[in-house]
């Protein structure tokens, strides 16, 4: 990492011996480049759609796939398997169903004659990219199964006993209790969007077998702040830039981590003040 930090001082191409410095003039460029803000700004709506859908909807489904039915041991691990798939699997798979000639989610539309639609291209791209992102769900939903163990189960009877209902119970009960799972998720799954590239590489029509070739084919709404990273360093052999980009964007996800802290922190409720955990 100090070595990157390094780097990005320099204007280095990867191959010659020589590292020339440049000092801030990088970090200049990563802070006005019309490119660059772009692909942040891309990744940015990114964590904006995923993250609270992800929370929200894995939070729906474990509180369902906590209530005693029948077969609920098969249906969490029916929605837990995506998350164990790898990414690039995953991509390749998604690839195929949104393929504009073949593939099924086509084939569905044209059941209610609806024209095939090219999913990868376009600003269609960036919709399945939040899909495959979306995809694997499952592994908020055990973050949140095991935190809805720790529900304290004396005091969801005490709101009932009062005449409170599921809503009442979910508030005051449910919610605090879970609470810290919540963040830890809220933090995970955000640093993870932030970091997408795997999805946004091989969702696109690969071409030419260099990184320049890759780079030009993927759609410009999926060149996400990474994918634009990945090309300053092997397509454009701009190492000093592509590093100076990367301690940017570390910057960024320690100040999203700190301000999630700090909002989201509020609201979490710990059964034992970790401040005062240790104390005599």
């Amino acid at each position: 990492m100090g070595y990157a930090v390094y780097l990005s001082f320099t204007g280095w191409d990867g191959i010659s011996v020589f590292k020339p410095w440049v000092g801030l003039a990088n970090y200049r460029e990563v802070l006005t480049s019309p490119d660059t803000l772009s692909s942040l700004s891309k990744t940015l709506l990114l964590v904006a759609i995923v993250v609270p859908t992800t929370i929200i909807g894995s939070l729906v489904l474990a509180i369902l796939l906590n209530e005693r039915v029948r077969g609920r041991t098969v249906f969490r691990t029916m929605i837990y398997i995506p998350a164990i798939v790898p990414p690039v699997a995953a991509s390749l798979i998604w690839k195929v169903v949104f393929d504009q000639d073949s593939g099924a989610a086509n084939r569905f539309l044209a059941i209610f004659g609806v024209d095939a639609v090219s999913w990868l291209t376009g600003n269609h791209a960036f919709v399945v990219l939040i899909v495959v992102l979306l995809w694997a769900i499952g592994a908020g939903i055990i973050i949140n199964l095991a935190a809805l163990q720790t529900v304290p189960a004396d005091q969801l009877e005490a709101v009932k006993l009062d005449g409170g209902g599921p809503l009442t119970a979910f508030r005051h009960v449910t919610l605090p209790a879970i609470s810290p799972g919540l963040l830890f998720q809220t933090v995970l799954t955000t640093i993870t969007t932030l970091q997408t590239f795997v999805p946004a590489l091989l969702l696109s029509p690969i071409g030419a077998g260099n990184a320049t070739g890759i780079y030009t084919n993927i759609p410009n709404a999926n060149r996400v702040y990474m994918v634009d990273v990945y090309s300053q360093f092997f397509a454009y052999s701009r190492y000093g830039f592509g590093s100076a980009m990367l301690v940017v964007f570390f910057v960024v996800i320690v100040a999203l981590t700190v301000v999630i802290f700090k909002l989201v922190g509020r609201s979490v409720f710990y059964a034992v003040d970790p401040t005062e955990s240790g104390k005599g």
